[in-house]
């Protein structure tokens, strides 16, 4: 993926996905400029392990399901490419092992008001970008520096844990509109 041009607006992936009982996962992707402005949503049918893989996927069955399934799925088919992967599940970091894009955890806000962005922590894979840090692939060091590049775009006050809300709202209406709720 390449680098966005001064003038282009940086796009965000958010990516999260939602467990339906008996159904298995449904994943949304919401790209968005930086500004949080929608550009794009998709969204997959539910996706559920049988037993058999159940038992041969044990621990490593989210990340398949979530990160590999569901998000590269999501990602592959999305018109318009986002720089940068958001998710708030962990296991869909898996996602990085499959796409050319950043990928990376948002983890809670846990800032003070008025605080200023922390530096790029590349050893701890960790990156402040508005009001939340992110957490990065651990194979994937380099994204933590190409990303911080790019961080002085966003406002100290970004909320970067709002659209994951719109993203499962949305999630929720296509399962009501498609008849699966």
């Amino acid at each position: 993926m390449s680098a966005p041009t001064k003038q282009e607006p940086f796009r965000l992936g958010f990516l999260t996905a939602i467990e339906v009982p008996e159904k298995g996962y449904v994943g949304g992707l919401l790209v968005t400029t930086h500004h949080g402005r929608p550009l794009e949503f998709q969204c997959t049918l539910p996706v559920k392990a049988n037993p058999t893989q159940e038992i041969l996927y044990g621990p490593t069955l989210g990340p398949f399901i979530l990160g590999e399934l569901i998000g590269g799925a999501l990602v592959d088919k999305a018109g318009i490419k986002p720089h940068l992967v958001l998710t708030d599940q962990e296991q869909i970091l898996e996602l990085r092992a499959h796409v050319n894009s950043p990928v990376a955890f948002v983890q809670a806000d846990g800032s003070e008001p008025g605080k200023k962005r922390v530096q790029a922590v590349a050893a701890t894979g960790e990156l402040r970008l508005g009001r939340q840090m992110l957490r990065f692939h651990a194979a994937h060091a380099e994204d933590v520096e190409k990303i911080s590049v790019e961080s002085a775009r966003f406002p100290d006050d970004a909320d970067l844990s709002e659209p994951f809300v719109r993203v499962r709202e949305a999630l929720q209406e296509a399962l009501k509109v498609g008849g699966l709720r």
